[in-house]
């Protein structure tokens, strides 16, 4: 048939397709990031803060 192809013929998915259509790895990862993000900048905050003076 002209307008059907057979599954040798058909191109892979690319991964970045492949991700984008998985929503529950889509909801890992951002959980993942803002983890990490926030847990970095909590974390630099209280490095970078100031000695306080105790009276």
């Amino acid at each position: 048939m002209k307008g059907t192809q057979s599954e040798q013929d058909q191109e892979p998915v690319p991964r970045m397709q492949r991700l984008f259509d998985n929503i529950w790895l889509l909801l890992a990862v951002g959980l993942a990031v803002m983890l990490i993000v926030y847990t970095g900048w909590g974390m630099w905050e209280i490095l970078t803060m100031p000695q306080a003076t105790l009276p």
